[in-house]
């Protein structure tokens, strides 16, 4: 299987080859996504700060290439509404050129992170961050298109959200009625369309009606041609951009570094959802190479960042698409669309435009997901409400270093809290505090008089280390023999180890022997790197509490019960 990890699925897929069924069906269902894609491309192009025709060469150049080298069948590439945000803010900051700087490196990102086997560490990004920032990101798509979806008359949109809201509230009076019902008409095209068919997208029907009512009764609303002017009818040449300063360079880390996590969330994203319609598996790490080269490609043709995209990936699969051809005819039809009807794009008007992705944005919200997680705990309700925030208020960037730091804080305080520490010897005089039918219970077990048995319950990381100098700051009385008891301690981390040495130490102060039972592999070889298996001795760590037991029974004197066993430092586990 490892020599698989990047093999581009449509190798696979020419290995295995093709049926003339299935050949019919990937044109088709690619001829089908390629309409599909069309309006969203030229919507989220105008929504990230960028000309039309640039939403276009995205959809064209990525989807292609991702679609080509993808890790997994189905997957469907191209610009997307996650990176409408990001997309807009750094064209503001830097222009178009810092834009494709940040694209080019964040490529290169991508790449190693593939190459670096990432793939399936990327996914494992907290829920609640993921929910906060997406629904986040679709409120200020929602609230970016009141301008064009009711037409007011205003020169320019504020980029900051209460700004924002500030001046719409002043322009409120200045909507036109044209414009309101062209946008208004689109949303609901796009909502009812669904109940006469499936077959042909509703973004498409309204972009029809819309723009033919706007051209035949010549309405006063403003359309792509009024606002863009003319959209070429062809790709441009590929080009470098302008090379920036070490200074720019730095400062376009950190937007680099967001594109490259959102286009791997998503994609990686795109791809789970899609194995679970198809019943296949994707290769990550191949899909994090694919969207990465794209990411390199695009920028040299004026386009933006491109991922993998949920839904257009869907749309493929349920009309037939099986294998990377139809996504590559995908992007070949709306080749074919720019150089035979490009021109015409000036006509669509731009409040369809900003009514289609009113719908993105809805779509995007998940508001069920969201107000459900409002009823989860605590700590998960602070990392959501902090991401959606910052990502609305701040800056996407901000909000999902915040809202990982934040996961990553809640993720040890409960892992701590899942760690159980205490004298075993002590509690079995009190409460009964070890499973009833556990064989290995020191219940059913002799321990000798000056003799302490301390249990670690849980993963053994910083976290959980004061919890464990707090539980043996009871001993009012250092006894002969302390046994650590780690069988459940599957995990140790460099606080703990210091920690351990800690205890050691204190422990010969005291004349205390310091002994160590059932101590798992992953502990044990940092114990062994580190040189704290030599400083305690090998003879004073054991497989099981038995022979602690009997090394604890020598050391007072008392004679053993059992013969001990020999301890074998690459086998750390107690029976």
């Amino acid at each position: 299987m490892s020599q698989n990890l990047f093999v581009p699925k449509l190798w696979t897929c020419l290995r295995e080859g093709y049926s003339r069924e299935q050949l019919t069906k990937d044109l088709l269902a690619g001829i089908i996504v390629g309409i599909v894609a069309l309006p969203l491309a030229i919507a989220f192009g105008i929504a990230s700060g960028v000309k039309p025709e640039q939403g276009l060469y995205t959809a064209i150049v990525a989807g292609f290439i991702i679609s080509a080298l993808s890790g997994s069948r189905v997957q469907i590439g191209g610009p997307t509404g996650a990176f409408i945000v990001i997309v807009y803010d750094i064209i503001q900051r830097f222009g178009y050129d810092g834009l494709a700087i940040a694209t080019l490196m964040a490529g290169g990102l991508l790449i190693a992170m593939g190459l670096a086997r990432l793939g399936s560490i990327i996914k494992y990004i907290p829920y609640p961050v993921t929910v906060g920032f997406t629904s986040g990101i679709a409120l200020i798509i929602l609230t970016s298109q009141i301008r064009d979806l009711f037409g007011l008359r205003m020169e320019q949109v504020p980029s900051e959200f209460i700004d924002k809201l500030l001046a719409y509230g002043e322009h409120l009076t200045t909507f036109s009625l044209p414009t309101t019902l062209i946008g208004i008409g689109t949303v609901v095209t796009i909502l009812l369309w669904p109940r006469v068919t499936h077959r042909i997208p509703g973004s498409l029907v309204a972009i029809l009606i819309t723009t033919a009512l706007v051209t035949w009764f010549d309405l006063p609303v403003a359309t792509i041609g009024s606002r863009f002017g003319e959209v070429p009818a062809t790709l441009p040449a590929p080009h470098l951009p302008a090379l920036p300063t070490w200074h720019e360079l730095t400062r376009l880390f950190s937007p680099a570094l967001t594109i490259a996590i959102l286009a791997g969330i998503e994609s990686l994203l795109s791809a789970v959802v899609a194995d679970g319609m198809t019943e296949r598996r994707h290769r990550s790490n191949m899909e994090l190479v694919a969207q990465g080269i794209a990411n390199l490609v695009t920028p040299l043709f004026g386009g933006i960042p491109a991922t993998g995209a949920i839904a257009r990936t869907a749309t493929n699969i349920k009309n037939g698409g099986r294998t990377p051809l139809a996504g590559m005819v995908h992007a070949l039809t709306l080749m074919l669309i720019l150089l035979f009807f490009g021109k015409w794009a000036r006509l669509i008007p731009m409040p369809t435009l900003a009514g289609i992705l009113v719908i993105v944005a809805w779509n995007m919200s998940e508001a069920h997901l969201f107000l459900k997680l409002l009823h989860g705990p605590r700590g998960d309700v602070l990392v959501l409400l902090s991401t959606f925030g910052l990502t609305v208020l701040i800056d996407l960037t901000v909000a999902i270093q915040v809202g990982m730091v934040l996961a990553a804080f809640l993720f040890m305080q409960r892992m701590a809290e899942a760690t159980q520490v205490g004298f075993i010897t002590r509690e079995l005089r009190g409460e009964e505090v070890e499973e009833p039918d556990d064989p290995n219970s020191l219940r059913f077990r002799e321990i000798p008089v000056g003799v302490e048995v301390f249990e670690i319950n849980g993963p053994f990381f910083f976290g959980a280390a004061d919890k464990f100098k707090n539980a043996l700051g009871v001993i009012s009385e250092p006894p002969k023999v302390l046994i650590l008891r780690m069988r459940h301690a599957l995990t140790l981390d460099a606080t703990a180890l210091q920690a351990l040495e800690s205890v050691l130490s204190k422990a010969r102060r005291n004349d205390t022997q310091l002994l160590l039972s059932g101590v798992h592999a992953q502990p044990l070889v940092v114990m062994e790197r580190s040189g704290f298996l030599q400083n305690i001795g090998l003879e004073n760590v054991f497989g099981n509490i038995d022979d602690a037991l009997n090394r604890a029974r020598a050391i007072l004197g008392n004679p053993p019960i059992s013969p001990p066993q020999p301890f074998v430092p690459t086998v750390a586990r107690e029976k």
